[in-house]
């Protein structure tokens, strides 16, 4: 048991599943996963484990943000010795070619927090996704008729941004998506040697200005929790 999960050694599967909503986390693991159970509901932020294809997967709600996710992810690491973590998330798209229900990996992400700077006194680290992961997960997509994107995200603080239409610039430099929590991600998880991936559905365009709703974004992207599982079980 940790300070906000209150699973028992073993109560978590090795490979972990990571929405931000725990609604979403609820969603998945009734849909996808065979003899679920219940092992976290503290703060609301829920978590279950079940079986996949006959293999152990826990799903668990991150909250919003660099530092909530932050949370979830060290516990999971330092508690439970989880060995692989995928994010199952949305993203805003940066480039016209994206349309909302996209898929992206995002291999590398940029982020405008000052966790990185901390963490390493001032100098830049660049997280990245683990290729096995980003490898499987690309193939698994071929194999289900699904065309990906893949490239950088950008993680960012800031959901309102006090300056108008900040994302520009990281368009110019070919960012694909924007989302909140990838760059925290990737850094935790390559300080403790555990593989990660963020696999994310386009929920909304801030070139077009397309969107879907929240109801949409909580159940409507079974494909990404496909994509997720299939890769998870399927990479040792």
């Amino acid at each position: 048991m940790s300070i906000h999960l209150e699973a028992k050694k073993g109560d978590i599967a090795p490979r972990v599943i990571l929405p931000g909503d725990p609604l979403r986390a609820e969603y998945i693991a009734k849909r996808f996963l065979k003899d679920t159970v219940c092992y976290n509901r503290v703060r609301g932020m829920l978590g279950f484990t079940g079986t996949y294809n006959g293999v152990p997967v826990s799903v668990q709600g991150s909250g919003m943000g660099l530092p909530s996710l932050s949370i979830y992810v060290h516990e999971l690491l330092h508690e439970y010795g989880v060995t692989s973590i995928l994010r199952a998330g949305s993203c805003g798209a940066l480039s016209e070619k994206l349309k909302p229900y996209d898929i992206v990996l995002a291999q590398s992400a940029s982020t405008d927090s000052a966790m990185n700077r901390i963490r390493f006194s001032g100098m830049d680290f660049a997280p990245c996704a683990d290729f096995g992961l980003l490898q499987s997960a690309f193939e698994v997509c071929n194999e289900n008729g699904v065309i990906p994107y893949v490239g950088s995200v950008f993680s960012t603080d800031s959901f309102y941004h006090p300056v108008r239409d900040n994302w520009k610039l990281w368009a110019e430099y070919g960012t694909l998506a924007i989302e909140m929590e990838s760059s925290a991600l990737y850094t935790l998880c390559a300080r403790h040697h555990v593989s990660s991936l963020s696999v994310l559905t386009v929920s909304d365009s801030l070139v077009t200005g397309e969107s879907t709703s929240s109801i949409e974004r909580e159940r409507s992207f079974d494909r990404m929790a496909h994509i997720c599982l299939e890769t998870c079980t399927k990479t040792v």
